[in-house]
């Protein structure tokens, strides 16, 4: 944890960066956003991967569950798929 003056400062020196070098700033949000991008395709990933296990072991209640999550999982997948073109 930083000080709240530490805080400060590293507030004060992100905004310089952004105000000074655009282009630098934007590589490194794209990084970020890339990096997010990897951990939702490896849960869709896991979460494919665990349904039939799920309702094997867990019966039909935790497959629908399971079910759900991935819908959900589809609809947020679709929602920011121009990070994936």
């Amino acid at each position: 944890m930083l000080s709240k003056e530490d805080q400060r400062r590293f507030e004060q020196i992100t905004r310089h960066l952004r105000e000074s070098d655009p282009a630098f700033f934007a590589r490194l949000d794209n990084r970020a956003r890339a990096r997010r991008s990897r951990y939702l395709m490896l849960l869709t990933i896991v979460l494919w991967a665990s349904l039939p296990a799920a309702t094997v072991l867990g019966g039909r209640l935790a497959g629908a569950i399971c079910a759900v999550v991935l819908l959900a999982n589809a609809a947020v997948m679709w929602r920011y798929r121009r990070r994936w073109l």
